[in-house]
């Protein structure tokens, strides 16, 4: 293997692909891809879903689950086999998110195979996080989960923020601080821009679930409707558990004006909504990393983001907002954003598109990645991004 870690060996596995809704979904597959295209030999390991994969540019091996009663868990055997074959032949196993078996098996995999173990743990063990079904998650921490990442040589994180949870549950591993990376689209000429329109746009862009802050969101404008009677909200995206309608209800009750809610959108029809859009908005009370502010700014939109997500250099690149968490932090927001002329905002999204141009192109993560493997497993000069403390 080369010393900047071109010609390893890795596979990473991720439990599931099939939700495009869902960051990990998106940005391991397309981790996969550029590491293959940088030279390694990426393989990436899922379960079969009932809908079609999605397109992904590396090598995909889908395994069936033992039975649909426990899909929750992730049951699949012919994972688990599966990967200890393949583990006999590499490097790496990295391993995606926590909490469902084949976050179990790939750490198994690599230890019995005695290759060595990468842990992302995309987001899982916030505090928030870990909040939500805290039962199940101390139950499966007790029996497998823990164990299986323990022996890890290689922990990533995708902020400071995430790598102070993994250091609070106790695991001391070299940790590499690297975001995740964006495609940066093509401006679309055919975009018909607010300014064109009757109402200038703020645009909620992700999943509907309260952990993203949609209640905070709407409580807020109702405070600045009135005063900014030119701009108008949507929030796009596939519902979570019910909480569309429970937001819908909200949004009733507080006589809220000039707000829609409208489906999930992919691919060009989510750039085009990125681009359209005056202004992206995420209130969440907890982000890993949140790529819709990566994917808003790489169209060229700026963004108001809440302190829960770890994008507080939106500041210093002088292309958005970084906000407290809660009501009165959004509505601060929302007062001076709302109130910045367009030809300032439109400014603001072309240093935010030149920042993600400069910071965030796959093909450099890719190999930072690669980089911090060969950095573990061979030592010499530690890159400046991995942290021992």
């Amino acid at each position: 293997m080369d010393a900047d870690g071109i010609s390893l060996r890795v596979a990473h596995v991720l439990p599931r692909i099939g939700d495009q809704a869902s960051g990990p979904s998106y940005t391991v597959p397309r981790l996969c891809q550029a590491q293959a295209q940088a030279g390694a030999q990426a393989t990436l390991h899922v379960l079969a879903e009932r809908r079609p994969a999605p397109a992904v540019g590396c090598a995909l091996h889908r395994y069936p689950l033992l039975t649909s009663w426990l899909e929750w868990l992730g049951l699949a055997p012919a994972m688990a086999r599966g990967l200890r074959r393949f583990a006999a032949d590499l490097d790496w196993v990295h391993n995606h998110s926590l909490w469902m078996l084949p976050n179990v098996y790939a750490g198994r995999a690599a230890t019995r195979a005695g290759c060595l173990l990468a842990v992302s743990p995309r987001g899982t063990l916030s505090q928030r996080a870990l909040s939500i079904s805290p039962m199940k998650k101390q139950l499966m921490w007790r029996l497998a989960q823990r164990a299986a990442i323990a022996p890890a040589a290689l922990f990533h994180a995708t902020s400071a923020a995430e790598c102070a949870d993994i250091r609070r549950m106790g695991f001391t591993a070299p940790v590499a601080i690297l975001p995740n990376g964006v495609e940066i689209p093509s401006l679309l000429e055919n975009v018909q821009h607010s300014a064109l329109q009757a109402h200038r746009k703020l645009l909620f862009l992700g999943r509907i679930h309260p952990i993203k802050g949609l209640p905070d969101l709407l409580r807020a404008w109702r405070g600045v409707q009135d005063r900014f009677s030119d701009w108008e909200l949507e929030i796009c995206g596939p519902d979570d558990g019910g909480h569309l309608a429970q937001l819908q209800v909200l949004a009733a009750q507080l006589g809220i004006a000039r707000v829609s809610f409208s489906p999930p959108l992919f691919d060009a029809d989510k750039i085009a909504a990125y681009q359209r859009a005056d202004l992206y908005i995420l209130p969440s009370h907890s982000e890993n990393f949140a790529m819709t502010v990566a994917e808003a700014l790489g169209a060229g939109t700026p963004v108001i983001v809440s302190q829960g997500a770890p994008w507080s250099a939106v500041q210093e690149q002088r292309c958005g907002w970084w906000t407290p968490v809660g009501e009165a932090g959004v509505a601060a927001a929302l007062q001076q954003a709302l109130a910045t002329p367009s030809m300032q905002l439109r400014e603001m999204g072309r240093r935010g598109r030149d920042w993600m141009q400069r910071d965030f192109g796959w093909d450099g993560i890719a190999r930072r990645m690669l980089a911090s493997y060969a950095w573990a497993q061979h030592g010499g000069t530690r890159p400046p991004w991995i942290h021992l403390d």
